[in-house]
């Protein structure tokens, strides 16, 4: 393909032999200078079709930079992706005195901006964070001649249109660009025809396909005794290496404490948590110290640990092209992999529909159904966090009486007040009115 021989080292050091099919059709292309529209299935080798032709060309400039300028711009809808690209990048520049930036939400701005100062080759990026420096003039994108936008579905699915049009418009004129997407929904089409020039369709698999390593299976189980049936198939040594997959925060929450309960080496992954939390989850998970990492969407895509076994669909996702991706993390680089999903059909079926819908396949149920009777019984709020301590004011356990109350004894209620007179019997309300400083004082 005319790669530079640094690349090429580094390439066969990674351990890529052949190309891929999206990188032999992709990578020629870009390093002609044409513009591209990638579709393909997630762990097709999308990062290093558009990551070679750009490092090739970055090595042919020399390694003068203007400061707070990146010549190349990566822009990825999630943390997680952001930091796998960046990981990509490293792997494929190693020895070629390539500089890197990370720029994403969820840690100080400080080294960022620090990072910055006198520019970088490649500048990867989440919309908001960057958008929030370029603001600031903290970053500046007029010599950045290289834009690519991973994950673009992803990326308006989670409301970033603005910020990308915004983004694209401060960069080069002249800029080359690439959009990649596993799937290219009419919003994904619009986008890419205002931001692309002639581009090149590169399409190695039809949208919503998944891969052919992945063995899928179904199992039809209540939403109440999910938690048990889980925490049962975990007891298999065979499930080495998972990623349970909910479809919301408290979601994950709650399915962690469960399997903490029961043993599990285990960490959750999700929105609610601090980049260095959730980054010290996926460490512990890439190094084998933790067995089990319970995650939600934000993980679908940008996770790519060697080696994980399985993947479980603990629910069905909101939208159905998500399927593809949680299943996808598992069966990469041509390994096998199983996906098991827990369908409630009282619950989920039109969201069970529209996934055989986007995969234009029956999902497989499994052969023998689970005795539900021989699991064994969970205390009733066993899942649940544990209760606030009690003796709080209000009546309301955990919370601090307020001033001039007694713990336990109800707050009087504002407003309308009834005086009693001398006798003893109830007076006629009065008025609350306020006096000329503001505070409420009764009518004499």
């Amino acid at each position: 393909m005319g790669l530079n021989a640094v690349l090429l080292k580094a390439v066969e050091a990674a351990g890529m032999a052949t190309p891929k099919p999206i990188q032999a059709q992709a990578i020629p292309a870009q390093l002609a200078g044409q513009d591209i529209l990638g579709i393909a299935q997630t762990g097709s080798g999308k990062t290093a079709a558009f990551a070679l032709p750009i490092l090739q060309k970055i090595l042919t400039i020399g390694d003068k930079r203007k400061g707070k300028t990146a010549r190349a711009l990566i822009l990825a809808p999630t943390r997680e992706l952001a930091v796998q690209i960046e990981e990509t990048f490293r792997t494929l520049a190693k020895g070629a005195h390539i500089s890197t930036a990370l720029v994403l939400g969820g840690v100080s701005r400080i080294a960022q901006i620090n990072k910055m100062q006198g520019g970088v080759d490649v500048l990867i990026a989440t919309p908001g964070r960057l958008t929030d420096l370029v603001r600031d003039n903290r970053v500046d994108l007029s010599e950045t001649r290289w834009l690519v936008l991973d994950e673009a579905d992803r990326m308006l699915d989670m409301g970033f249109i603005n910020d990308v049009k915004r983004i694209a418009k401060g960069t080069h004129r002249d800029r080359q660009t690439a959009l990649f997407s596993a799937t290219m929904p009419q919003e994904v089409a619009t986008l890419a025809a205002s931001l692309l020039r002639n581009p090149v369709r590169v399409e190695v698999a039809p949208q919503g396909t998944t891969a052919a390593e992945i063995k899928q299976v179904v199992h039809m189980i209540p939403t109440k005794q999910k938690k048990q049936v889980l925490s049962a198939m975990l007891k298999d040594e065979d499930l080495s290496s998972v990623i349970v997959f909910t479809r919301t925060k408290h979601g994950a929450d709650a399915v962690t404490r469960v399997l903490e309960k029961d043993g599990y080496n285990v960490a959750a992954i999700h929105g609610n948590k601090s980049q260095n939390a959730r980054q010290r989850a996926l460490n512990g998970f890439k190094d084998g110290s933790v067995r089990i990492l319970v995650a939600t969407d934000i993980a679908a895509r940008g996770i790519d640990v060697v080696g994980i076994s399985h993947v479980i669909n603990f629910d069905l996702p909101d939208e159905p092209e998500s399927y593809v991706h949680r299943i996808g993390r598992t069966g990469r680089n041509g390994a096998s992999g199983k996906a098991i999903t827990l369908y409630d059909p009282a619950e989920e079926a039109s969201k069970f529909k529209a996934v055989e819908r986007v995969t234009r396949m029956r999902l497989p149920m499994a052969d023998s159904p689970i005795d539900l009777s021989s699991l064994p019984a969970r205390a009733a709020n066993s899942d649940q966090r544990p209760p606030r301590r009690e003796g709080g004011g209000n009546g309301a356990p955990g919370k601090k009486p307020h001033r001039g109350q007694s713990a336990g004894k109800p707050r009087e209620p504002r407003g309308e007040k009834v005086w009693s007179n001398d006798a003893g019997a109830p007076a006629q309300k009065r008025p609350f009115r306020r006096n000329k400083k503001g505070f409420g004082a009764r009518a004499a």
